[in-house]
């Protein structure tokens, strides 16, 4: 089904950069008849005034939120019909259960781009659209099976490059598997990507892997992709000759890349230390908004906006940032938490029951790679630019990564062996204190077999 471009599209969201946002990256989708409301009441009544054809709501918001905004669309019988995506930092499973109970047509969470959100809004218009199949087949040549890995453009993620380079330079030969990398605009599609099984593994964030688990995604973790390696950058426009930190932050934003992330808990517990009250507009008062924006967007989204005063993300995007004088070094996540596991590797449990001579072989490699990443960190810094940035959309070079490497305290690649108990300290915050997921039991989500013993 083709969606007439012209539909009139109401947009709901408090947060006036994300208002932005949305213009810009429903514009590069090709929709432009757009709406802008800035909570659910204010929502009701342009859906009055102007009856559009697509509603796309933010669900965190003051007075009215998005949830009680789609139950009162879907109480009148005038609207009931009308399409509702949510678009929101809302991003676990739990959420999205709720969403679709209450007559949501469809969720996308923050941060999305232009493709995701128009896939959204035909799945919106086609209900009898039909999910894809969990399983699927893989080429297998020479009794070597064809490894489909994702990854996003982070510094994170180096070793999968680092292998990838030493495979095609012909230092290593894999007997069991052919490795395709596949680079992802984002969070979003790998976590669909492992949902609906067209991933075979993914260099993800933890706490996404933790919540696809807990809603019975048949995946589990292999091995760490790192360990350290965020970043906490603070506006330029700090001045300690008149703020305290606490007063800098208070009544502003702070961007972070996702709402099941380390570095929205390493965020909130500093800004909770600091006397603050962080999290998302809602029910609960709030003094410091944490917002959730595509990593390479925060350095320019800062920039232009003094109501954000910092962001955490991870490398090289901090560095970059600060090289560039657009923020300072507030810290690094390993200042608060020594060699903590941020990014990790989940791979199918469909994967590992055919092929567990590959799922070996590749976390072996990765192990090895590593290590091979810590002992020449110039050789790491150049392979690095051409596997994150081959197109030079970012503008990344050499030296960046070797300012990261060379940070005390840096990013860590050679010793990839999970801990539980690290992933009991990140679940138990993110439930107990943030409210946020649910809790799991970590030695079956856990598979450390194949890296062997720490």
């Amino acid at each position: 089904m083709v969606v007439d471009p012209n539909i009139k599209i109401l947009v709901v969201d408090d947060s006036g950069t994300m208002r932005v946002m949305f213009k810009q990256i429903l514009k590069q989708a090709g929709f432009e008849n757009i709406i802008m409301a800035v909570n659910g009441d204010d929502g009701i009544k342009k859906v009055k005034e102007e009856n559009p054809d697509l509603v796309i709501s933010d669900w965190n918001m003051p007075k009215k939120d998005g949830l009680e905004f789609l139950q009162w669309l879907r109480s009148q019988e005038t609207y009931k019909k009308i399409p509702f995506i949510m678009a929101t930092a809302q991003a676990d499973k739990g959420q999205q259960i709720i969403i679709m109970e209450a007559g949501g047509n469809g969720h996308v969470p923050k941060p999305f781009d232009a493709e995701q959100i128009k896939t959204e809004i035909l799945k919106a218009f086609s209900p009898e659209t039909k999910k894809i199949a969990k399983t699927r087949n893989r080429k297998v040549i020479n009794n070597k099976v064809e490894l489909t890995v994702s990854h996003i453009q982070i510094t994170d993620h180096l070793v999968l490059g680092a292998l990838k380079h030493r495979i095609e330079n012909g230092e290593v030969t894999p007997r069991y598997f052919d490795l395709k990398t596949d680079k992802k605009a984002g969070w979003n599609p790998i976590q669909e990507g492992l949902e609906n099984g067209q991933i075979d593994c993914a260099f993800v964030l933890a706490p996404i892997a933790m919540d696809l688990f807990a809603y019975d995604t048949p995946i589990k973790m292999v091995l760490l992709a790192h360990k350290n390696g965020s970043t906490f950058v603070r506006s330029r426009h700090y001045d300690p000759r008149f703020d305290s930190l606490q007063s800098f932050y208070k009544y502003k934003v702070v961007d972070i890349p996702h709402k099941m992330s380390v570095h929205h808990m390493l965020a909130h517990q500093f800004l909770k230390e600091l006397g603050l009250k962080p999290g998302v507009p809602g029910k609960e008062a709030i003094n410091v908004r944490f917002e959730v924006v595509p990593p390479i967007k925060m350095p320019g989204i800062m920039e232009a906006n003094e109501d954000v005063a910092g962001f955490m993300v991870a490398e090289p995007i901090a560095t970059k940032a600060m090289v560039s004088k657009i923020g300072n070094l507030e810290f690094i996540s390993s200042s608060r938490w020594k060699d903590h596991p941020c990014c990790i590797v989940a791979m199918q449990n469909d994967f590992i029951d055919k092929f567990p001579d590959a799922a070996q072989e590749f976390v072996s490699l990765l192990m090895e790679t590593g290590k091979y990443i810590e002992y020449d960190k110039i050789r790491a810094s150049n392979i690095g630019v051409r596997f994150l940035d081959p197109d030079g959309t970012i503008g990344l070079k050499p030296e960046v990564l070797q300012r990261v490497f060379s940070q005390p305290m840096a990013i860590k690649m050679d010793d990839l062996y999970p801990v539980v108990e690290d992933f009991d300290i990140i679940q138990k915050y993110m439930h107990d204190v943030m409210g946020i997921g649910r809790i799991i039991d970590l030695e079956q989500f856990i598979y450390a077999g194949f890296a062997g013993k720490p």
